[in-house]
Order: structure tokens, then C-alpha cells, then sequence
């Protein structure tokens, strides 16, 4: 959460004096956000949800994918990602991240198989994926991009915002992300009938209030669709976003300035200009050096965030795709010919990076001074460590 206020508790108390707390009214809250967020992003059709997860799997089910087929995920992600795959009956494969802690182009050309079917990159921290790269690959084989925008609200990639690239995308807003309704998502996209297929995924029952004049005849799905207090909270933060991105941005470039010829290398930015900026990734050269410079600090480290390294996966390493046998899809027909061989020592060049990758946050809140504060804290802490270290375990 970056920041919430008073415009947010006005928002949630005109809800509730309306007594039209339903999603379903004329100049709904939800709609208008829809309306609202869909020309920030530059795309025709928003589809509010409950979650960022069934912001995915809608976009999935929207595009067509099931049993039979394959979906490429990077490995380091929010586990929802590559659950979502399992969602909607098809099978993740698990590619390679480079030192932009986001899916590596040359991975997944490698990784795409005769039944791959579609790819989902990770805006992942805040940080733009290599999105003209991944679209040629999906263009010249013929795949679907889903692009996860979870973590990348507000964010975009040379002058395009995230979510808007590909042929659909979804945006988490729960309590971390940079706009919250303390649990949320959309889906986007510019295709009509994906829009149409997305939207009966959230709410298999949503024409019965907006009607049956549509291509796609209406199909079972569990309910994802928000409600107008969601849709009030969405609104008031939209109205922030701008101003904290701006400065977050700025803040980012302060950093990186400061800590230059530190001894840490920032993770490969595709794109600063565009990015959210709400993290700051420094690769030290061992894991060990990582572990200390981040005690030193009270950092994180990529590597060590749980749910966000595929070596955490449960349910995929353990192969438990459905609460029953019949629905897995690990257990389908249709999936016997799919690749589904999983291991926590699968993508060794994903766990190297992600355990020297130290996470420092960024703050809209912080000032110049603050900043320059911290920048000394990392570059007192890398000095002190990586000195200390042998030669050879410097380079």
C-alpha cells in the first residue's frame, strides 16, 4: 500500500449513505473506474474483479486456454501466476529470469514447446519486463501474451502503459499493491470477444444486468465480480497514482546515481522512464555478501520473498492442481503429452540471481535528504562487506 486517506474514507461513506452498495446501477462506481482506468491504459475493455489471480485466469480463459495446452511462467513470480495456468485446466513451464528480475527473452524462445500456447511475463517489484523482445518471440511462434501487471500499477514500458502490450492483461490491487482496495484486480484488454469471455469468468451471471446481446454465449464459472465499495476505493486511488509514481521514479534515479562504483550492480532496467520505481534491486557478486549487506540494511533479498520463487510452489512441485483427481490438470488426458517435470534445482541461473538480488524500497514519502541518508547506508554497508571478501569472490 502506498498510501491511504481521507478522499478513500469519503469515497467508501458515499457508498454507503447511496445504499447501492451492488456493482450493478447506473453511474456505479465500478463502471465509472472501469471507464476511467481503461483510457489511462489506452485499451477499450476494464473488468473489475476480486483478486489478481482471477484477473489472470479470466485473461486465460478470455484467450482460449485449457487442457492440452501449455503456459510458459518466469520462476520468479507470485505463485498465483502459474495457479492461474492450473485454473483454467492447462499446464505452467517454468522459464528462466535474467538480471532484470523478469522472464528472460532467451529463455523463453528456449522454453516454448509444441504445445505452448501462451506466455505470461511478470512486471515483477515494479520493474518492466523486455516487452518488444517477448512480443517478437510470441509474434514469430504464434503465442498469446498475458502480461501479469500485479505488481506494476501506474507502470508501463517505452511510452506504453503495462498491461496494454500484450493481448490482455491483469492488474492486482490488494493491500501491497501501489493502488489498493485492500483485495482486488482487473482484467484489460482490446479484443471484444476476449473482453466477453474475461468478463463471464468473473461473473458467469453479469447478464442478467447488462444483457444477453453479446458473441459468447454464457458459460459456469465461480463469482469474481467486486463490489461498489472496491470499485469507490479504486476511484480515489486512481486520482493519486500519477503524483506518487512521479516521485518514486525520481526517487529511484537518485538511488542509482548514488550508489554507482559501489561494488553492487542494479538489476538491468528495461525500462526506468517507464517503470513504477517502487524498488530498488542491487546484485552483489555472492549470495553471501547479499545476506550481509541486506542484514546491514534491513533489506530483503529476492531469493528469500517465499511465495515468489518457484522453489516455493507447493502445489506445482508437488503436482496438486485441483481439490479433486478428476479436475486436476496434472491428471488430464488432455495434458499427458504436456511438459510438467518439475525440481527446486530446475533453474539454477534464477535461484544465483535472485539470491544476490538485495531489495531496498522506495518511499513517496521520503525526502531528498532521507534519500541521501540511504544511499550512504548502502554504500557504507557494501563497502564494509565486500571488502572484507576474498579477491576472487569480488569479481
Amino acid at each position: 500500500m502506498l498510501k491511504v486517506g481521507q478522499e478513500e474514507a469519503d469515497a467508501v461513506a458515499r457508498v454507503i449513505h447511496s445504499g447501492k452498495l451492488f456493482r450493478y446501477h447506473e453511474g456505479g462506481e465500478c463502471y465509472t473506474f472501469e471507464q476511467r482506468y481503461a483510457r489511462v491504459l489506452g485499451v477499450k475493455f476494464v473488468h473489475l474483479c476480486s483478486s489478481g489471480t482471477n484477473a489472470i485466469t479470466a485473461a486465460l480463459a478470455g484467450l482460449g486456454i485449457g487442457p492440452g495446452d501449455e503456459v510458459i511462467v518466469p520462476a520468479h513470480t507470485y505463485m498465483a501466476t502459474a495457479i492461474s495456468v492450473l485454473a483454467v485446466g492447462a499446464i505452467p513451464v517454468i522459464a528462466d529470469i535474467d538480471d532484470s528480475i523478469t522472464l528472460c527473452p532467451k529463455s523463453l524462445k528456449e522454453a516454448i514447446g509444441p504445445r505452448t500456447k501462451a506466455v505470461i511475463p511478470v512486471h515483477m517489484w515494479g520493474l518492466a519486463c523486455d516487452m518488444n523482445a517477448i512480443m517478437e518471440i510470441a509474434k514469430s511462434r504464434n503465442l498469446f501474451v498475458i502480461e501479469d501487471a500485479c505488481q506494476m500499477v501506474g507502470g508501463g514500458y517505452e511510452g506504453r502503459m503495462a498491461g496494454s502490450i500484450g493481448h490482455a492483461g491483469a492488474f492486482s490491487f490488494n493491500f501491497f499493491k501501489n493502488m489498493t482496495c485492500g483485495e482486488g484486480g482487473a482484467v484489460v484488454t482490446n479484443d471484444e470477444r476476449v473482453s466477453q469471455r474475461a468478463r463471464c469468468m468473473i461473473d458467469c451471471c453479469g447478464f442478467f444486468w447488462t444483457g444477453k446481446e453479446q458473441d459468447v454465449a454464457p458459460f459456469a464459472a465461480s463469482g469474481a465480480r467486486a463490489s461498489e465499495f472496491e470499485g469507490a476505493l479504486m476511484n480515489a486511488q486512481l486520482d493519486r497514482i500519477d503524483g506518487i509514481i512521479t516521485k518514486l521514479r525520481a526517487q529511484k534515479k537518485r538511488v542509482l546515481r548514488g550508489v554507482a562504483g559501489c561494488g553492487l550492480t542494479p538489476a538491468k532496467t528495461n525500462s526506468l522512464d517507464w517503470e513504477c520505481g517502487t524498488t530498488n534491486i542491487l546484485l552483489a557478486p555472492t549470495a553471501e555478501a547479499a545476506n550481509a549487506i541486506a542484514a546491514a540494511l534491513g533489506a530483503g533479498i529476492c531469493g528469500r520473498t517465499g511465495r515468489h520463487t518457484y522453489t516455493e510452489w507447493d502445489q506445482i512441485l508437488n503436482k496438486r492442481g485441483a481439490h479433486h483427481p478428476a479436475l486436476d490438470p496434472f491428471k488430464l488426458a488432455e495434458n499427458r503429452e504436456c511438459r510438467m517435470t518439475y525440481s527446486k534445482d530446475m533453474c539454477p541461473r534464477s535461484l544465483d540471481i535472485l539470491n544476490r538480488a538485495i531489495m531496498i524500497g522506495n518511499n513517496a514519502d521520503r525526502s531528498d535528504a532521507e534519500t541521501d541518508a540511504l544511499i550512504e547506508r548502502i554504500r557504507t554497508a557494501a563497502g564494509s562487506v565486500l571488502s572484507a571478501q576474498p579477491a576472487g569472490a569480488r569479481n
